[in-house]
């Protein structure tokens, strides 16, 4: 089996449907075999299970600086990475997070944060006044901070370790960010674990690309069918294992994602969080 077929193969395993380039197993541009990166991502998993061993601080800080080397808005650089080592801060950050069992065994925590601090430092230090104090100014960071993410797990992965994203550690943001020293206009947007895998994860399905790859404008009129679909194939592949919070919805015979996600946010989960984000100092108009 050609490189090429392998990729397409996992592509369409993940998502059910398949690329255009997909069905007739051309080679995009032009090239011999997948670039590594693409054979990277094909089959990427998050890893929740280490082997124990604490990657090098040296390793982990050039990991950074390749995640801080991705496109951020304007030029601006509104995203700071704090690199836990500590055993006091990792255990605190870890009780903050005792929702996520599977953290206890992270040998080390990345934080991730939007930082327009730096931004406003830079209008007092050159005498110029601040005139977007509004949404934006939350926004452009966030999303700054999301790319070095991304760029981190991209560039961690490559080097052999695992990561897995850590949302929850906006559940408790106020404590994270006392913890971490973080001052105004700084906040926490996501942990990421870091280790070496005890075990090869297997890739998450995905929504078909039918529904989530628009072609010219946005068209979601067949959405639930791709939905019921997924869902079907999903929970015969990867079935869950436990359902969420059958205390209040009971068991359901046919659990899927659909259902799980519904059940997710059915529920209210940091609503405090705006609160939060003010008291750091950003208006949100």
């Amino acid at each position: 089996m050609s490189a090429w077929t392998t990729f397409f193969c996992e592509q369409s395993d993940r998502f059910g449907d398949s690329p255009d380039a997909q069905s007739t197993l051309q080679e995009p541009l032009g090239l011999d075999a997948p670039p590594a990166t693409w054979q990277l991502l094909s089959k990427r998993a998050s890893c929740r299970a280490f082997d124990g061993r604490m990657p090098s601080i040296d390793d982990v800080r050039t990991i950074a600086a390749l995640a801080l080397s991705s496109p951020t808005k304007s030029d601006l650089q509104q995203r700071d990475i704090v690199l836990v080592q500590d055993d006091n801060v990792l255990e605190a950050l870890k009780r903050s997070l005792a929702s996520q069992a599977w953290t206890a065994n992270a040998p080390m925590l990345v934080i991730f944060c939007a930082n327009h601090r730096r931004q406003r430092r830079l209008h007092e230090m050159r005498g110029h006044s601040f005139e977007n104090d509004h949404l934006d100014a939350f926004f452009n960071a966030s999303v700054d901070a999301g790319i070095a993410l991304a760029t981190f797990v991209i560039a961690a992965e490559a080097a052999g370790l695992g990561t897995c994203p850590i949302s929850a550690i906006r559940n408790r943001s106020a404590e994270v960010s006392e913890l971490l020293h973080l001052p105004n206009h700084v906040f926490p947007i996501a942990g990421l674990a870091v280790g070496y895998p005890a075990k090869t994860s297997e890739p998450s399905m995905r929504l078909p690309l039918s529904a989530t790859v628009h072609t010219n404008r946005f068209c979601d009129d067949h959405e639930s069918d791709a939905v019921e679909a997924y869902d079907a194939r999903r929970a015969q592949r990867q079935p869950y294992q436990q359902q969420r919070r059958e205390d209040i919805f009971g068991k359901s015979e046919a659990y899927c994602w659909s259902e799980d996600k519904a059940r997710q946010y059915h529920l209210e989960e940091r609503a405090d969080f705006g609160a939060f984000i003010r008291a750091k100092g950003f208006q949100l108009d």
